[in-house]
């Protein structure tokens, strides 16, 4: 039996104020794909993130679902520092980077992790999948940055691509520093350099154990 692809493409966040609601996405720097209403009331807004394939839409009679209650909204970065950045030079308010420490608590923190506990800065080791951010839309639906480098195996298409210059740039810095430590080990420079970067970023993206 063939196996029909199912993208996920659109989640909706539900507002109270649907032109308050698209400053504040527009404010994020998000492409605006849609705005569209009819003379029943009914109008729809959608936006996408930067690089993503998944949009978000709001609106009005769009869900019946309360404003706010979305919430565990997860945007994926290559660069949890420099997308916090952005979004404080935007004039965001966004939570300082925290990682979790492994204890679940009684009534939990806000959605992320099953209430596991936030503790201060990055996670110690820069591992992916780590390190957070927290951000709310102005009805406080909850969104989080998650800093992602190395991928789980079965997580990615077969096939490396970049979305965006940001990403690729991300990840030669992360070769740059990595083939610096090699080059410590060895001793010598490394001529084949442009290889080892090849190597490691394939790696790195696939989730296959990093070059040494």
């Amino acid at each position: 039996m063939h196996n029909v692809d199912m993208k996920l493409e659109v989640v909706v966040v539900p507002v109270s104020d649907v032109d308050r609601a698209k400053l504040f996405y527009e404010s994020l720097s998000w492409r605006l794909d849609a705005d569209f209403s009819s003379d029943d009331g009914w109008r729809v807004i959608q936006f996408t993130p930067p690089g993503s394939a998944c949009s978000v839409i709001f609106g009005k009679n769009v869900t019946p679902a309360a404003p706010g209650s979305a919430q565990g909204l997860y945007l994926i970065v290559s660069d949890i520092e420099a997308a916090r950045n952005e979004l404080l030079g935007r004039g965001v308010p966004i939570s300082d980077i925290f990682h979790g420490a492994g204890d679940v608590h009684a009534g939990g923190d806000e959605p992320y992790l099953s209430g596991m506990v936030r503790a201060s800065g990055a996670e110690p080791e820069r591992r992916s999948y780590g390190s957070f951010a927290s951000f709310s839309d102005p009805d406080g639906n909850g969104w989080l940055f998650q800093e992602i480098t190395n991928r789980l195996p079965g997580r990615v298409d077969e096939e490396l691509t970049f979305t965006t210059s940001t990403d690729l740039a991300a990840a030669l810095r992360r070769a740059a520093a990595a083939h610096g430590d090699h080059e410590k080990r060895i001793g010598h420079h490394d001529v084949d350099w442009p290889d080892w970067y090849a190597e490691y970023i394939i790696r790195e993206h696939s989730g296959k154990p990093l070059s040494p």
